[in-house]
């Protein structure tokens, strides 16, 4: 057995289809979201132009909107700091070039995923401040109440976080750690709307629903998630092993 034989060349077609076939999957879908939701964006579209407070700010269809748009933003301030990175480190190959994006696309996509999420759930009520502060500690019982609306929003409240904090945090990357992280995070805004007296029911639900979307997006992201540091990458034995011939 030939101990010294070099592993097989790494397939880099195959790299490069898939680098350019996920972007334009991800881009595919984001058009087919936005053809879904084009009537009621452009409900809110007038008021949000104008800078108007009411009809695009507190309600869901503008702050998704004004998301959208802001998204080329987002963007080109996860290029900046992508460039600020690779100036700082000095001159390096493709694959610091990769992780600089990586971890600059990680920071930008948590704050512009999660930021309008926490918006809407902070927006009052009829009667902040009136109304008496209300707590649902039954799970699953307001479930039948949230509706499918309801659902996919408190779903896609922490899935930001959820995706890109394991891209960025190598102590993320787990499963429950993403879940406690998720599931923390909801916490702490049930208890502001409660504290705050919002006019918003404080439910356990929320806090299920938020937690299950941050470990789905998680799930969804772990084929780029940062190895944990402890974790050494596997080396290659060839070098230091010697064939040993049987005695003559």
């Amino acid at each position: 057995m030939n101990h010294n034989a070099s592993p097989p060349a790494p397939d880099r077609p195959a790299r490069r289809v898939r680098g350019v076939l996920l972007p334009c999957l991800a881009v595919l879908g984001l058009a087919c979201v936005l053809f879904v939701l084009r009537g009621p964006l452009m409900m809110s579209a007038p008021r949000c132009m104008a800078g108007r407070w009411h009809g695009c700010y507190d309600t869901f269809n503008g702050v998704v909107l004004m998301t959208l748009v802001t998204l080329p933003l987002a963007v080109l301030a996860a290029w900046g700091l992508a460039r600020v990175r690779r100036a700082g480190g000095g001159a390096g190959g493709t694959g610091r070039e990769s992780a600089a994006w990586r971890t600059s696309l990680a920071e930008v996509g948590m704050v512009h995923g999660t930021v309008p999420f926490l918006w809407l759930t902070m927006m009052p009520g009829a009667a902040p401040g009136i109304a008496p502060a209300r707590v649902s500690l039954v799970p699953l019982r307001d479930l039948a109440t949230m509706g499918s609306l309801g659902i996919i929003g408190n779903l896609l409240v922490f899935a930001s976080l959820g995706f890109f904090a394991p891209v960025r945090f190598a102590a993320m990357a787990s499963l429950p750690r993403i879940l406690a992280l998720g599931a923390g995070c909801s916490v702490l805004v049930e208890s502001a709307q409660y504290v705050l007296r919002l006019d918003r029911v404080s439910s356990v639900d929320d806090v299920l629903v938020n937690a299950a979307g941050a470990v789905l997006a998680g799930l969804a992201s772990r084929r780029w998630w940062r190895a944990p540091s402890g974790r050494s990458a596997p080396t290659s034995h060839t070098s230091h092993t010697s064939a040993i011939s049987p005695a003559a």
